[in-house]
């Protein structure tokens, strides 16, 4: 029995001492992840901030497709990568100081919580637009009767709250002290990483895998149907109004499919490979290569804040109409008070 209990201790105290080893290793190329998130959040910030902003603008004068289960969806993704973008200066005043936290606790923990509700938002909400958009094609009279305004507006809330309720373990991850200094975006022990291997596994089910393969099923049946429909009206019968719908459809699925193979689905495979490496023990320099590989594929799922507004821009028309006017109006407002500042101008050197 103590010699049972002993070697118990001797196998959890190696266990112990390794993780803390590879603790150790992978915080020795710490220089390479700040670098690579200060370079790739200098360029998201501005674009992320401006773009989301500047949809969500664009969808509230698009007064007549207010009433669009798609345009309810696409503004609540908008908000999403909006509020995830204002969290981005304090993650870049993190990095300049290459690794020290200089703010409040529960700030660290606000964004390393606002990034989970960021991307798994953001994959639930492309999913839901998926399938309204499968519906509108292939069911248009279930799409109608179901994809109301309101029933779109309390999904999205849904959403929100499923998210937000399921991300909430993120929030117990906040300021720790690692060589003297306070840091924020990392585990606060070794020991906490098996609870963030549980954590990345519920996540990738529920919050990447199926939302995956609802989106494959229903591209396959759309892709189906659009082929179907061309076969049978053929280019020279088919109507202006069926050209775009079917464009506008080939758009979102070739953007959402290129969203989730460049930005979603790196980052979780890598993730799990690198927890797995952490937990199990695994030789250092294939932790590091594995660290490093984490990095470039969060900074590919950071992203997906600025791919979307791209999204809005290709796969919606009345998008697009709404966003020339705006330019066209802002110009004509930027000529209107150069002119007249130019008569101005002129009226007092007559003077």
């Amino acid at each position: 029995m103590n010699e049972s209990l002993l070697t118990t201790t001797a196998v959890a105290s190696n266990n112990s001492s390794v993780m803390v080893g590879l603790h150790t290793c992978f915080h020795n190329d710490d220089a390479f992840k700040y670098r690579a998130y200060t370079f790739t959040y200098l360029l998201l910030f501005p674009v992320a901030f401006l773009c989301n902003i500047g949809a969500l603008a664009v969808f509230l004068l698009q007064s007549s497709r207010r009433s669009s289960a798609s345009c309810v969806v696409m503004m609540n993704l908008a908000l999403s990568d909006g509020s995830f973008s204002l969290t981005l200066p304090l993650r870049l005043a993190y990095y300049f100081r290459s690794g020290v936290w200089d703010f409040p606790d529960w700030l660290c923990r606000l964004c390393v919580y606002g990034f989970y509700v960021n991307l798994y938002t953001s994959i639930l909400f492309l999913t839901l637009l998926s399938v309204l958009r499968w519906l509108a094609v292939a069911r248009p009279l279930r799409h109608r009767s179901l994809a109301t305004p309101t029933r779109t507006l309390l999904l999205c809330l849904g959403v929100w709250l499923f998210v937000g309720v399921s991300s909430a373990p993120f929030l117990s991850n906040g300021v720790t002290i690692r060589a003297g200094f306070p840091r924020c975006f990392e585990p606060s022990s070794p020991s906490s990483w098996g609870r963030v291997l549980i954590l990345n596994y519920v996540a990738l089910a529920l919050g990447f895998l199926c939302p995956f393969l609802t989106i494959i099923v229903c591209y396959s049946r759309l892709v189906r149907r659009l082929m179907a429909r061309s076969d049978l009206h053929g280019s020279s019968v088919s109507s202006k109004a069926r050209r775009r719908n079917r464009q506008r459809s080939v758009h979102l699925v070739t953007m959402v499919t290129a969203t989730f193979l460049f930005c979603f689905l790196p980052y979780h495979v890598i993730r799990s490979l690198h927890l797995h490496a952490v937990c199990g023990g695994w030789n250092c320099s294939l932790t590091v290569a594995l660290q490093r590989a984490v990095v470039v594929t969060l900074c590919l799922a950071a992203s997906n804040s600025v791919v979307n507004p791209v999204l809005y821009y290709y796969s919606t028309r009345t998008f697009r109409n709404n966003m020339r006017d705006a330019h066209s109006s802002l110009l004509s407002s930027r000529g209107g008070s150069f002119r007249s500042g130019l008569a101005l101008v002129r009226r007092r050197n007559t003077t």
